[in-house]
């Protein structure tokens, strides 16, 4: 395995690194204040689009897409882009058209959409013209086993016509969210993995109803579209807007979550550097009992278990990534299930650590790292919890 950067990953790495260090850190208060000013708006700000147009100018757009239609970067060439968006991960992300649930709409749209449909949805979302939601987890299940899915899509002649509830539709509240990728059994009596379709339903049918936003500790995500409780009641559309097949759904989720976890955990790298050099500059510049925080023996313990764990972290990451390159997402299963447990946990420890170094500081609204701390929380969730995955990983490693 040689993970050293190729030429065009170094060139890529540092226009990134330019880009969040120069506009999109610096731009954080103005989002806050263009926010603040419009408290009952879910479209996005004015300043994401002066990013978005600044980073696509720099070819700075769709990076996480491989092949003709994005920038054809393999897994382990988008690992430490990826890392470095997630130093800002309310606006780089969005700013490079990177951001899920897009990401993945647009894989899903490009592996498996028919000709009409990735003309008709997948190429205005590489221009970032609409934004989308994904239309999965579900209130009155167990959402951490997909079979569960209660959503029924019933075939009617030439249409499909869909009646359920969703919720956590990440984007959902962005008006701009034009398109809803939505997952729901055609056919209860199918083998368990093969009762499960999806289809493409246009915000503006009829019987689709965007119920309510739903806050994370009391962050609405309004920056990301926010996350929405969904009813399709009734919801007719043409039978040509199924994704693949009948069935398909349950093999369409697992190849769309696999690439969305590895995304997840290579910005939530950057998450936990991002919080580990606020603790650098606090702990150099606050003094407490005649010392500064930096002399304090805690808080160099707590540094160094930051960086151990950031750097063991990023090597299973990129491992994983290469994996994924070489002998596909299928075989890199366990290694996937590996990273979406260790990541998050370990950053989650990591953005506390510095909460506790900040103090009161560090769980308000003066610094990011209540907001990371909530993100990266709820990435313990999202995309299968770790249980989930931890079962997944024990079963694998029982079978050896």
């Amino acid at each position: 395995m040689d993970f050293a950067a190729d030429v065009r990953t170094t060139e890529l790495r540092e226009r990134s690194r330019a880009f969040v260090d120069e506009h999109a850190i610096p731009a954080e208060p103005i989002l806050d204040r263009q926010l603040a000013q419009a408290p009952q708006a879910w479209g996005p700000p004015p300043i994401v689009d002066e990013l978005r147009a600044l980073a696509r100018a720099q070819g700075l757009w769709n990076l996480f897409l491989p092949g003709e239609r994005g920038a054809g970067l393999t897994n382990l060439q988008y690992a430490p882009i990826a890392e470095i968006t997630g130093w800002s991960l309310r606006l780089a992300p969005v700013a490079f058209n990177c951001s899920a649930p897009d990401t993945g709409n647009m894989e899903v749209l490009n592996d498996f959409g028919t000709p009409e449909q990735r003309e008709r949805w997948l190429e205005p979302l590489l221009d970032a013209r609409i934004r989308s939601a994904f239309c999965m987890t579900e209130p009155d299940v167990a959402s951490s086993d997909a079979t569960n899915i209660a959503t029924r899509i019933r075939r009617d002649g030439d249409h499909y016509v869909i009646d359920g509830r969703k919720w956590w539709s990440t984007g959902a509240m962005n008006p701009d969210a034009a398109i809803f990728i939505v997952m729901g059994k055609t056919d209860p009596d199918a083998a368990r993995h093969r009762q499960q379709s999806m289809i493409l339903v246009p915000r503006d049918t009829p019987g689709v109803e965007v119920v309510r936003p739903l806050t994370v500790f009391g962050y609405d995500d309004r920056d990301h579209g926010g996350h929405a409780e969904v009813a399709f009641t009734g919801v007719r559309v043409p039978a040509a807007n199924l994704i693949a097949g009948e069935g398909d759904g349950f093999a369409i989720a697992q190849a769309r979550l696999g690439p969305g976890r590895i995304h997840h955990c290579m910005r939530a790298i950057g998450v936990g550097e991002r919080a580990l050099s606020l603790v650098r500059e606090r702990a150099n510049a606050r003094v407490a009992f005649g010392r500064s925080l930096a002399e304090q023996g805690v808080i160099r313990e707590w540094v160094a278990e930051s960086r151990i764990q950031l750097e063991a972290l990023r090597l299973l990451v990129l491992k994983t990534a290469w994996l994924m390159d070489t002998v596909g997402n299928k075989r890199a299963t366990t290694e996937i299930a590996a990273i979406k447990i260790a990541v998050p946990r370990a950053v989650q420890q990591i953005v506390d650590r510095a909460i506790q170094v900040f103090g009161g500081a560090g769980v308000s609204a003066d610094t990011p790292l209540a907001g990371l701390y909530a993100a990266i929380r709820s990435l313990r969730l999202a995309d299968g919890p770790d249980e989930v995955h931890l079962n997944s990983l024990g079963r694998a490693e029982l079978r050896l």
